[in-house]
């Protein structure tokens, strides 16, 4: 039944990626140059959606949540890989699997890519858990935890700044 719950979200937010034109080129583009905010708009409204309902989830009892530790190291080096092949290529994983589902075959390539990758990571996940994970392990953190507050305030301190981020946004055009 997991998987099942997993395969029909999946889908919807392929959907969702879709009507938000976030699977274009030129919106991937655009992010890059910081000349269209469109996906930054989606990934921020995805992240306050999330936050509430997974913290929701945990707090009646029905999810558990724990995050996991944070790796300077795998932090780092795997967003300098990530920004790295979205630059290269013009698409991040998903929205490259997306584009091909619209028939946009030259996203192949990316796939492709992110397939083989993969299982490069297979043969160095050892060396990253042993070596790269260790450099500036800090454990499981959480911003709240930290500030010593209930994570609603954070949720509701981030929902709001969007807002406020958005209608920037908009006035600029972007």
């Amino acid at each position: 039944m997991t998987l099942v719950i997993g395969l029909i979200t999946g889908v919807l937010f392929g959907v969702f990626l879709q009507q938000a034109e976030v699977l274009r080129f030129e919106k991937q583009v655009g992010a890059m140059r910081l000349r269209d905010m469109t996906i930054v708009k989606f990934m921020l409204t995805t992240i306050v959606v999330g936050s509430v309902g997974v913290y929701f989830l945990s707090d009646i009892g029905i999810a558990e949540f724990s995050p996991r530790g944070l790796s300077l190291g795998s932090q780092i080096i795997g967003g300098l890989l990530f920004g790295a092949g979205w630059a290269i290529i013009g698409y991040c994983p998903g929205t490259s699997i997306g584009s091909l589902a619209e028939g946009r075959g030259h996203t192949i390539w990316p796939i492709l890519g992110m397939l083989l990758g993969s299982i490069v990571f297979v043969f160095l996940y050892p060396f990253v858990v042993n070596v790269i994970n260790p450099i500036g392990n800090f454990g499981s953190i959480s911003l709240h935890g930290l500030l010593g507050i209930n994570h609603w305030f954070v949720i509701a301190v981030l929902a709001i700044g969007s807002i406020f981020l958005f209608r920037a946004f908009e006035r600029r055009g972007l």
